[in-house]
């Protein structure tokens, strides 16, 4: 029987043999059908070899070498339950993007732009997750990268897409740069770069926490942390819309992935101070992500600022993780951790959900732009349900998927006390207000999201126009609703197919959750807390139920209309609706003026003049003007005043190189 690396692999194999053809069948009719199918064919066969062994019960990695790579060490890839819960979300994405994009393919105006790096794309991360030695990891990253960024130069020529690309394209080799001295650090003079040697080599103290840095930069840069995140809200409208949940809903966790496979497998044991750093980088990144996501008015942006704010939750809950392993609490551990992969799970299906939606709106109407969008629920009835259950499940709402991971993740803070360490019992609690201040922005910015796109009525032609999609992308959206709602109304499966991970990670897990009754979840101890998220499906389900029969029932049958409320307003217009700007003032009064500068300007005519008053909302990106604008501007410092090297004299030169040496031999005789 083939082992499940080597079928991994056989897949990879496969996408990238779809790279080639797409090339070649570019300029086809057929070219988006055959890539697409095939894609998803492959995302399939990979998904279901890693379900097999994670749910499987294989306790043993399984492992494969290949001659390529260094030459001594050729390059190793490997099975464990981590690897293959991460290959789960990635090819179950892959899946999904690949059956929406059969649909939205037709729409693209160059799609030999894009079919041959969308299969590249997808192996490149799978290769991320399997590779076992820093040399092949790093190679696969670089080239997951590459393909990304392709992606995201796709519609080059549209404006803004340029310089996003670019600006992706130096982040992503910021973070390489980081990457590769974490590992060099890890392999220690030796230089051995294969992960089973850096597993069994002890680090010390100070070098371990100079790795866990390098990590917080590389993988955070490619995840999103805060102010790592510039890329994202660039590169996700740039990319077309199923690529862009690829990158938000997958790409991030692959960078997730990369930061908990050297965090807590590679670095041995972690020490609680490193808990209080990954705390406070999380806590913040989750509450500026959604609060830069309520300013937005773009419907692309918004969901690319929340995924920052989710990745934040997420690296919160691998703080926490982190803090009670170096406490010994295996328990508490496995409670955080399980809840840190049940919300990358998560996130992976409502976000590419939302993506998807909004991938379905600028088909059918050409707008981002919220403010010219509205009374969508009419004209696209499908689409809105789903990007409905979209919005309810990263609004952490029950009976969805999305209230599980982070009530769990409240479950754990709720731990904290039995925590040593007085800074860890002071921080722990304030970094839970912050994420319950989080959830809350979320709710609000997707009531806004969905109420301004959706509800109302049409504020251009393009909305008023606006016609359903095709069954294609429909029908991906549905799987990942339907995915949302099962896995919210059934966490207990989910949370025990996660025990192999945190087993082979921590050293411990959870309880077996199917063996509660009425299909319960009980993380801790019934005392702690439990929840049943079918009962309450059923219960809001009988409740509203029972509302729309009493209405019908016993209210009055006369038939009455009226016009919409339009804010007070006699002019029924479009424009006097609420708008993306005007539902997010509360908030941008209150943390607007201290975050973003936030000003609101009025210009407002003279009595008798008849030319129409004006808002104008002024919001500054503090983390872009106070850091990258300045590195930027010292790197073009720089630069011009280095120019002046190509032209010097060949006597010049020369004399340069023999003082270069010359420092060099004193460098070297100083250190000595």
């Amino acid at each position: 029987m083939m082992s499940a690396v080597v079928l991994q692999m056989a897949c990879v194999a496969g996408l990238l043999g779809l790279a080639v053809l797409a090339i070649v069948l570019s300029r086809s009719t057929i070219a988006t059908a055959v890539i697409y199918s095939a894609t998803m064919v492959m995302c399939l066969t990979a998904l279901a070899g890693s379900l097999r062994w994670l749910l499987g019960g294989a306790t043993d990695a399984t492992g494969l070498i290949l001659p390529i790579g260094l030459p001594w060490l050729g390059a190793h890839f490997r099975m464990d339950a981590l690897a293959a819960f991460f290959l789960v979300v990635v090819n179950l994405g892959g899946a999904a993007a690949s059956l929406y994009g059969l649909g939205y393919g037709d729409h693209e105006a160059s799609p030999h732009r894009v079919l041959p790096f969308f299969p590249a794309f997808l192996a490149g991360m799978n290769l991320v997750v399997l590779a076992d030695d820093a040399f092949s990891y790093l190679l696969c990253w670089e080239f997951m990268s590459l393909a990304s960024w392709a992606l995201v130069m796709a519609h080059h020529r549209e404006a803004g897409n340029a310089r996003a690309g670019y600006v992706y394209f130096v982040m992503a080799s910021f973070g390489t740069l980081a990457l590769l001295l974490a590992f060099g650090l890890m392999a220690g003079p030796t230089g051995d770069y294969g992960f089973a040697a850096i597993r069994n080599t002890p680090h010390t103290p100070y070098v371990a926490a100079l790795v866990l840095i390098l990590m917080l930069l590389g993988a955070g840069s490619k995840a999103g942390l805060v102010p790592l995140h510039v890329w994202l809200p660039l590169a996700h409208p740039a990319a077309p819309s199923h690529v862009s949940a690829l990158m938000s809903g997958v790409m991030t966790k692959v960078a997730i992935y990369g930061f908990i496979r050297v965090v807590f497998d590679l670095l041995g044991p972690p020490t609680w101070p490193a808990s209080v750093v990954v705390l406070g980088i999380g806590s913040i990144t989750a509450v500026m992500g959604i609060l830069y996501a309520m300013m937005e008015t773009d419907l692309k942006r918004l969901l690319a600022y929340s995924t920052i704010e989710n990745v934040g939750i997420i690296f919160v809950s691998l703080g926490l993780a982190l803090a009670f392993q170096a406490n010994g609490q295996k328990l508490s551990a496995a409670l955080a951790f399980t809840a840190a992969l049940f919300h990358v799970l998560n996130h992976s299906f409502f976000k590419s959900l939302l993506f998807f939606g909004a991938g379905a709106v600028l088909t059918s109407t050409g707008e981002r732009d919220m403010d010219k969008l509205g009374g969508l629920i009419h004209r696209m009835p499908l689409t809105s349900f789903v990007v409905l259950v979209g919005c309810v499940a990263i609004s952490a709402l029950p009976p969805f998927n999305g209230f599980v991971s982070e009530w769990l993740i409240f479950q754990a803070v709720l731990q904290s006390p039995d925590l040593p360490q007085w800074a860890l019992k002071i921080m722990v609690p304030a970094v839970g207000a912050m994420l319950a201040l989080a959830a809350a922005l979320a709710a609000a910015c997707f009531v806004k999201l969905f109420g301004v796109t959706f509800l109302g009525r049409p504020r251009s032609p393009a909305a008023e126009t606006a016609v359903e999609v095709d069954r294609y992308s429909l029908a991906a959206m549905f799987i990942l609703a339907a995915l949302c709602l099962l896995a919210g109304i059934l966490p207990g499966p989910v949370m025990d197919a996660l025990s192999p991970v945190a087993v082979e990670i921590l050293g411990g897990r959870l309880p077996v959750q199917v063996h509660v009754p009425w299909l319960s979840i009980v993380p801790i101890s019934e005392s702690r807390g439990s929840y049943n998220g079918l009962l309450v499906m059923v219960f809001v389900a009988i409740s509203a139920s029972s509302a729309v029969y009493f209405i019908h029932r016993f209210a009055s049958h006369a038939l009455r209309r009226g016009p919409a409320w339009n804010c007070g307003f006699g002019d029924p217009v479009p424009a006097a609706q609420y708008s993306s700007g005007s539902f997010a003032q509360p908030i941008r009064r209150v943390f607007g003026t201290l975050l973003f500068r936030a000003r609101d300007h009025v210009e407002m005519p003279a009595p008798g003049d008849t030319s129409p008053a004006r808002l104008r909302i002024e919001l500054h990106d503090l983390v872009w003007e106070k850091l990258y604008q300045p590195i930027s501007g010292a790197v073009g410092f720089a630069a011009d005043r280095l120019n002046r090297l190509q032209f010097l004299t060949i006597r010049r030169y020369l004399s340069l190189v023999f003082g270069t040496l010359v420092a060099l031999l004193l460098v070297l005789a100083i250190w000595s």
